[in-house]
């Protein structure tokens, strides 16, 4: 097995990206697009938003002089790049040709925004496999991307070139340094991972090419691979994978979270007893704080004791106990009370009389949170209109809310019992919220009833309906802007300045936390653990504990051996055949046979060979053990050959008919002549003297 780091990623919306070789296949794990990249490009102008200090060009090239005068001064809004946005691709699988990866696993919708690039291209020929909700819900988000980038062709026109001007080195060097690190990285490696977004009918051949598959259900790759995927509690339809083949059994573990309030719980115990885990779930990474020195710090956590980790492997029972102790751990009710508490904001705005802008992102979240807000003004006795504007937003809610198998428990029990999983059937009912496809015009922004509550895309700021609301309210000390955290808050609203407006940013649970690590792994018993270089400090290579680590950096080859022997079936057929000899000291029987070798589900199978069986190849080939001396020289005596043994036993020297020389070692025995004729003899005579099949 091989692995190759892509990307580590950036968080949720950018999840990491791996190729793995197995059995000589390559398998891409995930297929993300950094669109947190899109806020070095300047929003679209409209007539109604023209900033007094901003020229907006005549063409895409800028004018140069202005651009060395700032080149070392605080970030402008001018210093943006004012261009149809290009969409930031994994750069090193850009370095991989298409045509050598055989199969695709998707672990969320974010995993597969950046399909399209690679099934557009003539030269992939890769099975693709996710989740339905997977599927689904990202084929609606690359659609709705699509839809939000028609304002920009609009307005700059359909890029003709692959290189847009902003992409020459002659605009490079004039980038602000800000600007051109996220444009082209360190060392200029990331400008080729730029590329024009994707048309519509790219997204839907795409996805007419995803395999979907439910929790638990198992398929087939090639007669050679096993695998299959479990809930991991991030995102409805996200999951964690498992491939295995006869040497060799994997978890692919990628952001997982215990307990969630709107999707299916983290489906650990299916994870058990595989040898290998790739540690992919690199929250920790993108949540930890960082010092003075740019180095992150990550939070302290008790490994468990030796007996810890026996005690939980002794019996289901103590095993049920542990995992009870992990799981309950108040992560749903965490996600409820950061809920509640951006409702409460939202509550004080609209009070006030200001409008409240969320920025859809993490799906689940935002419904759980049009639900929760839809609650609180209910209670408030406040009949307030809830605005979604999205090209997609009709097909997501209705889709969300016929999907029990992807979604938690409690959600489960309302569809049963005849509501809604989520709540935008009621608000529908009560004219409390309405869906608009697009902005039609500035103009159109002002039949908005005030105050009002707005869902609509991009969280970056950048692209979409919001671009058009933040404009419209950002002076509004009395409205609410709600963004994520991991979003460049500062970078993304440059564009929108002064900003008047409350700007409320929330974390939600992206992955296991640190301390809950460690437990985890020791129960589910691997023999290897690949952890991200980054983490090496915190699950160091010769950590005491049930698995080995080992780290993996970014575009180098790692080399995992072999952990286990390979199991091969034998026809029935075939197994009558045989004739055994056993082995006196090492207590086993072996047997010669012939017949064809192939994978079936996974498994190597042995079967006869049907063809007619050449006898002049049908003689002794194959000898074990250590000759007797004196065996030896009487099976050579009986045959005119005379010799002696060496007092240490260790050779017999041959003299008659000619001269020969026969070398006893533990693992070997050596015949020296210059006669191959006498060779013959000599071999002969000791193959008389060995165990032989």
């Amino acid at each position: 097995m091989k692995l190759t780091c892509l990307s580590k990623g950036g968080g949720y919306h950018f999840p990491p990206c791996y190729i793995i070789t197995l059995c000589d296949f390559n398998i891409l794990l995930d297929c993300p697009i950094d669109l947190s990249a899109l806020t070095i490009f300047s929003p679209i102008p409209t007539s109604s938003y023209q900033p007094e200090d901003v020229e907006i060009p005549d063409s895409l090239l800028h004018s140069c002089e202005p651009k060395r005068q700032r080149i070392e001064k605080t970030l402008h809004v001018d210093d943006l790049i004012h261009a149809e946005p290009c969409y930031r691709t994994v750069t090193n699988l850009n370095l991989w040709d298409v045509s050598s990866i055989d199969l695709v696993l998707i672990s969320s919708p974010m995993g597969m925004l950046g399909l399209p690039f690679l099934t557009r291209n003539e030269n992939f020929s890769a099975k693709i496999y996710a989740t339905e909700a997977a599927a689904t819900l990202g084929r609606l988000m690359m659609l709705d991307l699509v839809s939000m980038q028609k304002e920009f062709k609009q307005y700059y026109g359909t890029i003709q070139s692959e290189y847009p001007r902003w992409m020459t080195w002659e605009e490079i060097k004039l980038l602000h340094p800000t600007v051109k690190n996220i444009a082209v990285g360190e060392n200029g490696a990331d400008l080729g991972s730029w590329q024009p977004l994707y048309c519509a009918e790219n997204v839907e051949k795409c996805t007419e090419r995803v395999q979907s598959l439910k929790y638990g259900e198992e398929t087939c790759f090639n007669e050679t691979l096993i695998i299959k995927l479990f809930s991991s509690g991030l995102e409805i339809g996200s999951s964690n994978w498992t491939i295995c083949s006869s040497g060799r059994s994997i978890t692919w573990l990628s952001s997982s979270i215990f307990d969630s309030a709107h999707t299916m719980k983290f489906d650990y115990h299916s994870l058990q007893g595989n040898d290998v885990i790739i540690f992919s779930d690199l929250s920790l990474l993108h949540g930890a704080a960082k010092d003075a020195d740019g180095n992150r710090n990550f939070p302290t956590f008790q490994a468990p004791t030796a007996s810890d980790v026996l005690a939980f492997r002794d019996g289901n029972d103590l095993e049920e106990e542990f995992s009870q102790s992990v799981a309950n751990t108040g992560e749903s009710s965490e996600e409820m009370d950061k809920l509640a508490y951006i409702c409460a904001h939202a509550i004080d705005s609209v009070k006030a009389g200001g409008s409240v802008l969320v920025p859809i992102g993490r799906l689940g979240i935002v419904l759980q949170l049009l639900e929760q807000i839809s609650l609180s003004l209910e209670s408030s006795n406040m009949k307030v209109p809830i605005f979604i504007v999205s090209s997609v937003a009709k097909e997501v809610l209705d889709y969300m809310n016929v999907v029990p198998e992807w979604v938690c428990r409690q959600r489960q029990e309302k569809l049963y019992s005849g509501e809604a999983l989520f709540g935008h059937g009621d608000l529908i009912k009560r004219n409390n919220l309405h869906l608009f496809k697009q902005i039609h015009s500035p103009d159109f922004l002002m039949t908005f009833q005030e105050p009002c509550i707005v869902f609509s895309p991009h969280w970056s700021l950048r692209i979409g309906p919001v671009v058009h609301f933040l404009r419209r309210w950002s002076g509004d000390h009395n409205s609410l802007l709600v963004l994520e955290q991991g979003v460049d808050a500062e970078l993304a609203l440059l564009p929108f300045k002064p900003v008047a407006m409350k700007v409320l940013q929330c974390s939600f649970l992206s992955g296991i936390k640190m301390e809950k690590v460690q437990p985890l792994l020791d129960m589910l018993q691997p023999e290897h653990v690949l952890f991200p270089e980054d983490l090496r400090q915190q699950f160091p290579s010769h950590v005491t504990s049930s698995f080995s680590c080992i780290h993996y950096s970014i575009n180098e080859i790692l080399h995992l051996p072999r952990v286990r022997d390979y199991v091969t079936n034998m026809e029935t057929e075939l197994a009558f055949q045989l004739e055994p000899r056993r082995m006196e000291q090492e207590r086993i029987a072996i047997a010669r046979l012939r017949g064809r070798i192939f994978i079936h589900n996974g498994n190597y199978v042995l079967v006869s060979m049907k063809e007619p069986i050449d006898s002049s190849i049908m003689h002794d080939l194959t000898h074990w053990g250590s000759p007797d001396p004196k065996l030896l020289l009487e099976a050579l005596n009986g045959r005119g050959i005379v010799g002696s043994i060496s007092q240490d036993r260790s050779f017999l020297e041959i003299s008659e008919p000619s001269k020969a020389l026969i070398q006893f070692h533990p693992t070997q025995t050596i015949i020296s002549t210059d006669e191959k004729a006498l060779a013959d003899e000599i071999f002969e005579a000791l193959s008389t003297v060995l165990n032989k099949i």
